[in-house]
């Protein structure tokens, strides 16, 4: 019987899980520059993308594709007030290629002035150092209310 530390094959696994948290926190860290070609670059050409849309909320719609990633970043930056963004990321849980950011993001809103803060949990899919699946669950009503103007008196 061999001297080994470990069950038979999980130096691939974390070797594995080490790519997938360099590519996380790769993400995390471009997304703070707020250059949406640059965060997009970790993205596979082809993406499962999933946000709860919300006709209210412009940067919200279906992204399948990288080119459809930027478009997400440029249009979260033109319709958020630049300096006013934040979130903070409360853990990071990897398991091979899958990894869940959870934390809590806020803003304000260009066209109305309004701020939003929500939960939120990032669902990503790591293959081959790029990014395949991006699921965020966060609090879609707080975010669509901010980008509904009040009504008139």
């Amino acid at each position: 019987m061999s001297g080994g530390s470990g069950p038979v094959g999980r130096s691939g696994e974390e070797a594995g899980e080490a790519a997938t948290r360099q590519t996380v926190r790769e993400f995390l860290r471009r997304v703070t520059e707020r250059d949406p070609d640059r965060i997009a670059a970790l993205y596979a050409e082809e993406v499962d993308w999933m946000v709860a849309e919300n006709p209210a909320v412009p940067w919200i719609k279906p992204r399948p594709t990288r080119a459809d990633v930027a478009g997400h970043w440029a249009d979260l930056a033109a319709h958020t007030v630049n300096g006013e963004g934040w979130a903070t990321v409360g853990a990071i849980v990897v398991d091979g290629p899958e990894a869940v950011v959870t934390g809590e993001l806020g803003g304000t809103v260009a066209a109305t002035g309004k701020t939003f803060r929500s939960p939120f949990a990032l669902r990503l899919t790591v293959e081959n150092g790029l990014i395949t699946r991006h699921h965020v669950y966060e609090d879609s009503l707080a975010v669509a209310a901010a980008c509904t103007p009040d009504a008139a008196a």
